[in-house]
């Protein structure tokens, strides 16, 4: 099995088997073509002995925030075998490659949205959540106010101030993504927003930018649903002006749909008469592996005088293995006894913040030997929050 980077027509080719396997109809095969063989990003491809393309990798690269701090990301999609080559370990070939060299290129953590979580544990991946969804009629919004100004954002306007707002609010959240204007623009300022129903206000207060939300008008009986796809806000002030904007669609809607960071809990916050009105969903749709372990524990943000060790097993980067010596001033290899022992998936998962160590210890590879205190000083839940696809 021959395992590379693809290119030219290799990539529609790459295209066919995600449109084969995610069950996608082709509108337009040379549109299609077009697209495929310019596209820039990292297509990875195995090939069989006869030299057939049995299965693909795309991995896209951006920068996203760990504990304020950019770090390089390889985000994964477009993972897909044909049917004829499945169980035949293509998939694993590839991530065997792609994932020593993502290490190489600089890449710090790696990311995806999983059809199944189990398959990619195999690969180092974990569970992360990324938000949490609420959902509750306007009217339990009532004792909300927003007296400031309101911009809706038409076709032609700019999304400058939008972007700007976004990237503020990014950086307070493990995992966001530092999005490019392009990004920004493909994902929520193109289309037919009338046609779509989809619309975008910025909140103002004292002529400052303060919150905005974009959402999509989705009609079901016996009332339509306001989902939100992209939030942000600047300050607490910000998040209220949203609910008190957000008040005003008492006759529009039956049903909000509010994406939130993982770690601010709106139940936690609201004021509201019919607190019971409000449910919540927690997805589990995104996981996070380490892929340059030093990096990672580099960019942790670390209490005063930390000083611990770490033991680390991968399978895919050897450059991971082995114990680490932890401190605020640098991350280096050292021959000491781990005061914690960890497999290259709970790494991943501790380090965003998705999990603390009390709770990580339930987990089979993950083991305290000593140093409890300063461990669990470091290695605790962390606001998150992924309103990105790729």
């Amino acid at each position: 099995m021959e395992v590379r980077k693809l290119a030219g027509k290799e990539r529609f080719d790459a295209n066919v088997i995600s449109h084969i396997a995610f069950h996608m109809r082709m509108e337009d095969p040379e549109k299609t073509r077009e697209w495929s063989e310019k596209q820039t990003v990292d297509d990875w491809g195995a090939f069989s002995p006869d030299g057939k393309l049995m299965a693909h990798i795309i991995n896209h690269r951006f920068e996203s925030f760990l504990d304020g701090n950019l770090v390089w990301n390889g985000g994964i999609g477009g993972v897909s075998t044909l049917p004829e080559y499945r169980n035949t370990g293509a998939v694993r070939a590839i991530f065997s490659k792609l994932l020593p060299e993502a290490y190489r290129n600089g890449e710090v953590i790696s990311t995806l949205y999983p059809f199944n979580h189990a398959f990619y544990r195999k690969f180092g991946y974990e569970t992360i959540r990324p938000k949490n969804v609420y959902e509750f009629a306007p009217s339990v919004l009532k004792e909300y106010r927003f007296d400031g100004e309101v911009n809706q954002w038409q076709p032609g306007d700019s999304m400058e101030g939008y972007l700007a707002l976004s990237r503020r609010f990014a950086g307070e959240y493990n995992l966001s993504i530092q999005r490019s204007e392009e990004r920004f623009r493909e994902a929520h300022f193109e289309g037919k927003y009338l046609k779509d129903r989809k619309f975008a206000y910025m909140l103002y207060e004292n002529r400052q930018p303060v919150a905005y939300v974009i959402f999509q008008d989705i009609r079901h009986d016996p009332a339509a649903i306001l989902k939100a796809e992209d939030v942000a806000w600047a300050e607490p002030k910000g998040f209220y002006a949203l609910l008190g904007f957000l008040a005003r669609f008492t006759a529009d809607y039956g049903t909000i749909e509010l994406p939130m960071p993982c770690g601010l809990e709106l139940l936690s916050l609201i004021h509201s008469p019919d607190a019971y009105g409000i449910s919540k969903h927690t997805e589990q749709c995104y996981m996070i592996r380490a892929v340059n372990a030093q990096k990672l524990l580099e960019a942790m943000r670390k209490p005063p005088q930390t000083a611990f060790t770490i033991g680390i097993t991968d399978d895919l980067i050897p450059e991971n293995n082995g114990v680490w010596a932890v401190s605020n001033e640098a991350v280096t290899k050292t021959g000491a006894s781990p005061d914690l022992s960890v497999d290259i998936r709970s790494l991943g998962q501790l380090a965003a913040g998705g999990t603390c160590l009390a709770e990580a210890e339930y987990r089979e590879d993950v083991t305290v030997h000593s140093n409890r205190g300063t461990l669990e000083s470091v290695f605790v839940r962390k606001p998150v929050m992924v309103q990105d696809h790729f």
